[in-house]
């Protein structure tokens, strides 16, 4: 192609202009790099330092997880579960360089079992992508933008301890220098009791676990069809669920953010109130050598203190620390229940130079710190030297979820999930809930950058209800909803189910302890806001009464109420908030409409 232009120009122009057209078509061809686009003028909602933009490269193509760029600037994405249409795989391309994709395209036909489809890495021309239970890979091709041939099996996890249950099975993956896969394991449960988070029930000692779960494995990346049991090499222990991993190129070892345990108040409310319980344990930044132990599911990191100490499965007292000759303490511990989800070192050269071999991490976002607003939901940053973080972490993105203060999980409009850097030395970001794409560029001054452009960030940091450590009393939410949910349900409720909330047992039936209450937050406010008619089963009684619509209290009302009933009588359900109700109304209107 190239030859035959020359020729075609040869024919046309006189050896002058033939000179500069050639002159030009060099300086073109060896130029490496493209002029950034635009940012968004909102930033695509995302609040960076000064000097920053960020461009939304595409608004919602699944609910994504990983992903990884190619050095052409091709986007590749991993969804949690495929699409309709059983494609599980997203390739994106900008052909003109505005920034936004025009070109969108799913594939991928392989069998995939469970939903928590993670990884998506580019390895010697191969690009690698794992389900629940498998790694896959498929050959990359130079001349087009979706990789050909069929998907080769790697891994397949073959389920050890399956009888405890499985809960943490996302599995990112990582590549050394000499060609090992490195897959991380999660541990079945909690923190290994027999019987799975059942409150005050001890852990099991020495935990069987350990065997196959709570570690990281190592394998061929080039071999098909290996098994953990068969074929995996126990490269790492006591590491209870990692979906953060990245090998840092520059110092050649392994990195991991781990997931901590689970709420402590609710299994030992007698020792952990619930501000420590939302705060604790830290998230745990290590370094993963050869043997590395980092000590579950006997011991937790508490970032305040800067303490391993002992769980209170095991005889924990909130004094009894490890012994670090033993167990690996972290690089740093994050805040409680941030949950990160991917981690990158960047090694590009187009932001400023403080960025460069740090440590950028995305916090997809608590579920469990309540009656404190949920936390994370942001990409922070840890500047590294000499393989260590050389500072505080710090916000780097913010306001993914668009709300100030977020009161569950389903509130966030966006949990950013996926990092990964483009040729140019962009960084991307994913998210989960709808599949949005940021690329953020900088645009400034690269010598002027300083801590003046990081000045309203570190003042979010220590003010977003999403990212500081909450206040114990000012920024409890249950204190006044739950107030104000007893004052509403004792004018509209209790005549029926009585203040007790058990009701009458013949005509009205409980609300105490009652999946009625507890489960489906959906059903639950669809019953208040349409009313409730026709036999049902509460507990194993039938009741056939009418309970009119309630849909004349504000989103504000309906949700203190339904806080208020699933926290008391004995029910410990999470808080429900006036925008989820909102939304189901606003559903349930625009259903009514077509209908």
């Amino acid at each position: 192609m190239f030859k035959y232009t020359l020729r075609k120009c040869r024919s046309r122009v006189s050896s002058q202009v033939w000179v500069l057209l050639l002159g030009l078509l060099i300086q073109v061809s060896c130029s490496t790099d493209s002029p950034l686009p635009p940012g968004d003028p909102d930033n695509g909602g995302l609040f960076l330092p000064d000097g920053f933009e960020a461009v939304v490269v595409v608004d919602s193509v699944g609910r994504a997880r990983h992903l990884t760029v190619d050095h052409k600037g091709d986007i590749y994405m991993k969804l949690r579960v495929p699409n309709s249409e059983g494609q599980g795989l997203v390739a994106l391309r900008d052909s003109n360089n505005d920034g936004k994709a025009d070109v969108v395209t799913y594939f991928g036909d392989y069998p995939d079992t469970g939903n928590y489809g993670t990884a998506m890495r580019i390895y010697n021309d191969y690009l690698y992508f794992s389900t629940a239970g498998e790694v896959y890979r498929m050959k990359m091709d130079m001349d087009s933008l979706i990789p050909t041939g069929e998907a080769e099996l790697i891994v397949k996890d073959d389920y050890k301890n399956a009888e405890h249950g499985y809960e943490h099975i996302a599995k990112p993956i990582a590549f050394d220098n000499e060609g090992h896969l490195y897959v991380p394991f999660g541990s079945p449960g909690d923190v290994c009791q027999e019987f799975n988070r059942r409150p005050g029930a001890p852990g099991m000692d020495p935990c069987p676990q350990l065997e196959w779960h709570g570690g990281i494995w190592r394998f061929d990346a080039n071999t098909l069809n290996q098994t953990q049991q068969e074929h995996g090499y126990r490269y790492a222990t006591g590491i209870r669920s990692v979906v953060a991993m990245e090998w840092n190129q520059k110092e050649n070892a392994l990195y991991v953010v781990q997931h901590g345990r689970d709420n402590m108040n609710r299994t030992w409310p007698e020792m952990y109130s619930p501000w420590e319980s939302a705060l604790l344990p830290s998230e745990e930044f290590f370094r993963v050598e050869e043997g590395t132990d980092g000590g579950w599911p006997y011991y937790y990191y508490d970032h305040m203190q800067g303490k391993k100490l002992l769980n209170p499965e095991y005889g924990g007292d909130k004094k009894i620390e490890a012994d670090p000759a033993k167990i690996t303490y972290p690089l740093l511990g994050f805040p409680g229940h941030y949950a990160p989800n991917d981690l990158h070192f960047y090694q590009g050269n187009q932001f400023p130079d403080r960025y460069k071999d740090g440590a950028f991490v995305a916090f997809h976002g608590s579920t469990i710190r309540g009656p404190y607003p949920q936390a994370g939901y942001f990409v922070g940053f840890v500047p590294f030297k000499d393989g260590k973080p050389s500072g505080p972490w710090e916000v780097f993105a913010d306001g993914f979820a668009q709300l100030d203060t977020i009161v569950n999980t389903g509130d966030a409009a966006a949990r950013p999930m996926g990092l990964s850097m483009g040729p140019d030395g962009s960084l991307y970001i994913t998210e989960s809930v709808k599949g949005k794409v940021w690329r953020v560029m900088y645009r400034g001054d690269k010598g002027d950058f300083g801590q003046e452009a990081l000045a309203k960030l570190e003042e979010r940091k220590n003010a977003r209800t999403n990212i500081k450590n909450p206040d114990a009393e000012k920024d409890n939410l249950e204190v006044g909803l739950l107030e104000a949910g007893a004052v509403a349900y004792n004018q509209y409720c209790a005549t029926c189910h009585q203040r007790d909330g058990k009701g009458d047992g013949t005509r009205f039936p409980p609300l105490a302890e009652t999946d009625w209450v507890t489960g489906s937050k959906r059903r639950l406010i669809e019953i208040v806001l349409n009313g409730l008619e026709g036999p049902i089963t509460v507990n194993g009684v039938n009741y056939n009464q009418i309970m009119p619509a309630h849909n004349f209290l504000s989103n504000d009302q309906m949700a203190s109420v339904l806080t208020y009933i699933r926290k008391s009588f004995g029910n410990n359900a999470n808080s429900i908030s006036p925008l989820e109700v909102q939304r189901v109304r606003e559903e349930l209107a625009a259903n009514q409409e077509t209908q």
